[in-house]
């Protein structure tokens, strides 16, 4: 009961974060107010647990009703804060009654000058883009035209002939337009006159060493406190200073803690070490990875890494979404099977559920259920459900991690290989169906039920590559297929014949 409520409580920290963050300055709506719309789902839910004691689960028919009546009151919430208000209006009609002195508009600050113009046109010879017209915005320049040529051969010389004329003074985007027609887009290149000004010391400083050392030493020790308790280690109380002290003097304690906490540090380093090498052999600026260590809850929220240039290609935005979630699951799969391996076998009961570690019923997903039967062969049968070894605690987590990454949705992992695979607009509308699928098993099994809550409010748009027209190759499309046949066989319960077939 105590580990839901945190739960919900972490929950709504994320939320409110990602309110302020996504739609904040874009309406005038409180973001307390559109928080506690989105929270109330699950502050219903959690009230039905505090009521029945988690002894029976919710009905599904109100906690449908409320998600889609919040969902409609967030879109109203959020349109009426994007109105002009009352008393603007009454002000704009007032000013129209009487003579005022209008202000000169000020000019538009343009990246170029108009003498540079004809440089800009040159720059786009008509057998490869044929420019039509070109528009001024305060930090930008587009050019719309006709492509003449294949993508990766218009860009890469556009590219060649804007670097030979400007230098590095802009950054060079090419997208696809709303009727199909690509348009290149030139932005001031900031990183490049704040690269100009920064001494090189300050520039090596970017991936911070020392920062992720300690983060990584932080980490470890509390996931090992974590994995103290999986292991069946009762701790004392945080306050209990001495006591808590004198159980983590003893090693043959403290070495109990370790087999999770390394086994999950290694799925989730290995998850963003594959970003981040595969962005230092693709030339992008990032840091190394963090961890982010908590005290409870699995020990850790996670590890990541900032990348702080632009993509250049959707070549490259493929290959590091997909390294991550591929390192992190080829390391995942060696730990959880050895952990189910030296997992215990117990009895199908009313507490099996699938975030159960004590208890858990394998035929909650294909993959699991697979491995399970390859660990512990006939061991595993109809009535079985297993009490998990720390190490396959931490494969399993590895796991969750693995699928919830490659929800095609956003700027999730696998939303960047399904932008990197069909483009950000084909993107957009299946992340749209992603979150409703998921939405809908979410019906069938309530614990996907915070996972739809989380992507339903998740921004769909990605942020494009340099280069976001030109297509992948067969191969990559076949490597994005696998992930997401990788990301439904995690997710989806064992169908019955197939259970009927392996006797589980």
């Amino acid at each position: 009961m105590a580990f839901w409520f945190l739960f919900i409580l972490l929950l709504g920290l994320a939320t409110y974060l990602m309110v302020q963050r996504s739609v904040a300055h874009i309406t005038r709506t409180p973001v307390w107010l559109l928080w506690l719309v989105l929270m109330t789902p699950a502050f219903l839910l959690s009230g039905w647990t505090l009521m029945s004691g988690a002894k029976q689960p919710p009905p599904p028919a109100p906690i449908i009703w409320s998600i889609f009546v919040c969902t409609v009151l967030y879109w109203l919430l959020f349109q009426w804060g994007r109105e002009v208000p009352r008393d603007t209006q009454t002000q704009a009609q007032a000013s129209e009654s009487q003579p005022t002195i209008q202000p000169t508009p000020e000019p538009i600050v343009r990246p170029i000058e108009p003498t540079e113009e004809t440089l800009l046109r040159n720059c786009f010879p008509w057998s490869v883009y044929y420019v039509q017209n070109i528009e001024y915005r305060p930090q930008s320049v587009i050019c719309r035209g006709q492509l003449r040529t294949t993508a990766s051969n218009a860009y890469q010389q556009i590219k060649t002939n804007i670097e030979a004329q400007f230098g590095d003074r802009f950054l060079l985007i090419f997208q696809e337009g709303l009727d199909d027609k690509p348009f290149f887009v030139l932005v001031p290149n900031a990183q490049a006159a704040k690269d100009k000004n920064t001494p090189r010391r300050d520039q090596e400083k970017l991936t911070r060493p020392g920062l992720a050392l300690l983060l990584l030493a932080a980490t470890l020790v509390t996931t090992t406190l974590v994995g103290m308790e999986i292991a069946g280690v009762s701790l004392p109380p945080i306050w209990k200073i001495d006591s808590l002290f004198k159980v983590l003097s003893n090693p043959d304690v403290l070495f109990k803690g370790l087999p999770y906490a390394l086994g999950l540090m290694t799925i989730l380093g290995i998850h963003e070490l594959g970003h981040y090498l595969t962005a230092k052999f693709y030339n992008i600026r990032s840091t190394l990875p963090y961890f982010i260590p908590v005290p409870f809850f699995l020990g850790t929220f996670g590890a990541f890494i900032q990348m702080r240039s632009p993509i250049p290609n959707r070549k490259a935005l493929f290959d590091i979404s997909i390294a991550g979630p591929i390192a992190g699951f080829v390391v995942t799969l060696p730990l959880i099977i050895w952990g189910l391996a030296h997992s215990d076998v117990v009895a199908l009961t009313e507490k099996t559920r699938v975030l159960n570690p004590d208890a858990l019923n394998p035929k909650y997903s294909i993959l699991v259920a697979l491995l399970s039967k390859l660990a512990l062969g006939s061991l595993l049968t109809t009535k079985s459900a297993i009490d998990l070894h720390p190490v396959a605690v931490a494969g399993f987590l590895g796991l969750i991690v693995t699928a919830l990454n490659l929800m095609p949705v956003g700027q999730l992992d696998g939303g960047h290989i399904v932008h990197a695979m069909f483009g950000q607009r084909t993107a957009m509308i299946i992340g749209q169906i992603a979150r409703l699928l998921l939405l809908l098993l979410a019906l069938v099994r309530e614990e996907f039920l915070v996972w739809a809550i989380i992507l339903l409010f998740m921004p769909l748009v990605d942020e494009p590559a340099l280069n976001d027209v030109t297509d992948l190759d067969n191969g990559r499309d076949i490597w994005g297929l696998m992930a997401m046949a990788l990301l439904i066989i995690i997710v989806l319960p064992l169908p019955v014949a197939i259970a009927n077939f392996l006797q589980i």
